[in-house]
Order: C-alpha cells, then structure tokens, then sequence
C-alpha cells in the first residue's frame, strides 16, 4: 500500500507528543505542516513544522483560523494523560476534550477540509471484556455494547461517533485510529500527566542499582505497548486508505507491568526491588489489541520490539534528566 502524503496542506491539532513526531514526519515528506496547540512541545529541538499557531482549541474562533487553507487534519488535541490523570480530572477532560473535537470538526466543515483523522484511544472498549489479565484481545466491534472504565473513554467514544455523524449530514470524509498505549520520545515522563512506560522509564533512570521502586497496583495487570515509529506509519497508512471505520493501531504483545520493569532493568543495566502500590490507580486488569482488521486493511503490523521501543525510550528519557529537563 502507497503510505507517503506529499505535497498537501496539514495541520497537526496537538503538536504534543504523538503530534509532534507525526508533524516532523510529514515536513519531511514534502508537506506544509501547521502546528496548533496551546504551547510548544518543550522536547522537541529540531525545527519540526512550516507554521505554528498557539492558541485554545476549545473556542471555535481559533479552529476556524488554524483550519483555513487545510488539506487535511490531523486531531491529536485532547487534554490527557496516564492512569493517575484521567482518574482524577474527569470533568476538564471531557469539557476540553468535547469542545476541542466539536470545534474542529465544525471548522473543518466550514473551511472544506479534504479529510479528517480523529486520535481515539483503546479506552472506548467496556470494562467487563478487560477483568482478567489473560484477556480474548479487542476487536473493534467489542466497543458496542459500551461501557468504558473511565470518563475519557466515553468522552473518546462520543468523539468517534461525532466524527460519523459529520461524515453522514456534512460528507466531511474521516478516518478515526483507536491507540493502544503508544510510547517514545518527546512524551512526558513525570509531573503528573506521564504513562506507564515514561514513567517507569524516568523512575528506573534515577535510582541506583540495588535500590526500591515503587510500581502501581500488583503488577500483574497486562497492557500491549506501540513504539511511536510503529503508530506514525499506521496512521499515515490510515490516513492514505480508504477506510472509515475505527481501526487499532498498537501491538498484540501482551505483557505485563512488572515484566517490563525487568526490561527496562536490563536496559539500564539495574538490578531493583519492585514495591507494589496498591493505593494508586491501575486501570483495567488487562488490555490488548486485535490486530486482524488492522492488518487486512493497512498491510501493517507492528515492527519496532517493545525490548527495542523501550530502550529507545529509557535512553531519551536518561539524556534529559542529565541535561536538566
């Protein structure tokens, strides 16, 4: 399948972590890329797009500005983060959220965007599929009945189905990637908003050998990780297909949390005591992704190991801390 886009008018809403290397990609590929978000990305150094508007999303005045003489859109923009932020901040992520996703898909109708890519999450599945760690892996048809674990899965399943209902009255033509679990650089790794494999990353790099970490839940609960290299040619292949449904993007390597704290141990070469906090939020006892669809449709598959992915990662993470940030 033919995955380049070349010479098209892009704007990336959310030039945060998964933006910004999205971003960097199609400049490269011969692209006019227009950053909108709220700030800059301060881990990105490399000039990484042609035009940058920061400004709130959620006010309908700036949408329609950012959106004007756009190709296609790119909408990463949600406020998020991992596990200890969504938990705790359910009503500003689905008030930002919602208003983010209304106001880009109405000014992306107004000014005749060619097509849309929404940022869905692996959230929207129910909970009652995710109870054992050795979990039947999701398909996207297991999202319907729905009944997600949090209120950011709603808030991204309500967004998917606003993305339909403008393709069905407005013709607007989507394409919608529900992520599982992506990770790498230029991603947040401590502060509050961090996942599970930049933060585990970020505790690993500043103990010394010998020395306790501290790990949410048991450690037992399972997850499947994409590294970001993996996720960016996924959704340019999406973008680029003629698909319109849901589609996952991530890998159907299930492992769990305390496995790959050993992984990350042996990366940076430490030998630690595991303290398992069960106070702290853990999400569902497992997830994983189905791949079957995504595979037929995209010829795509993960390539990147979560051995490599996150060596990557804990390298990157490493280097910053030593330089101060």
């Amino acid at each position: 399948m033919k995955t380049s886009i070349t010479g098209k008018r892009i704007l990336i809403a959310g030039g945060g972590f998964i933006g910004a290397h999205m971003s960097m990609k199609l400049k490269k590929m011969g692209n006019f890329v227009r950053i909108a978000d709220i700030k800059r990305n301060p881990y990105v150094k490399e000039d990484y797009y042609s035009e940058a508007y920061f400004k709130d999303l959620r006010l309908i005045k700036n949408c329609i500005s950012v959106t004007k003489d756009i190709d296609y859109v790119f909408n990463f923009a949600a406020n998020m983060g991992g596990i200890g932020f969504i938990t705790s901040a359910a009503a500003n992520i689905m008030f930002d959220n919602s208003m983010i996703n209304l106001n880009m898909l109405n000014a992306s109708v107004k000014n005749n965007v060619q097509r849309f890519f929404f940022s869905s999450s692996a959230c929207v599945y129910p909970e009652e599929k995710q109870l054992k760690t050795r979990l039947v892996p999701l398909k996207e048809t297991d999202a319907i009945p729905a009944h997600p674990d949090t209120s950011y899965g709603w808030e991204k399943l309500y967004a998917e189905y606003l993305c339909k209902a403008f393709k069905e009255y407005f013709g607007l033509d989507i394409r919608i990637a529900r992520y599982h679990n992506i990770y790498g650089s230029f991603v947040a790794y401590f502060g509050g908003r961090e996942k599970a494999p930049a933060a585990l990353c970020y505790k690993i790099s500043q103990v010394m050998n010998g020395d306790t970490i501290n790990v949410w839940g048991d450690g037992k609960q399972t997850r499947s990780f994409c590294y970001i290299d993996d996720c960016i040619e996924g959704t340019i292949r999406l973008m680029n297909s003629n698909y319109t449904e849901p589609l996952n993007i991530g890998s159907d390597r299930r492992i769990t949390i305390d496995k790959m704290v050993n992984i990350i141990e042996n990366i940076a070469g430490k030998k630690l005591i595991k303290s398992h906090d069960m106070s702290r939020p853990q999400g569902v006892r497992g997830r994983n992704a189905d791949l079957t669809v995504t595979k037929k449709v995209l010829n795509w598959k993960p390539k990147i190991s979560l051995e490599n992915g996150l060596a990557l990662t804990y390298f990157w993470i490493d280097n910053q801390t030593k330089q101060g940030f």
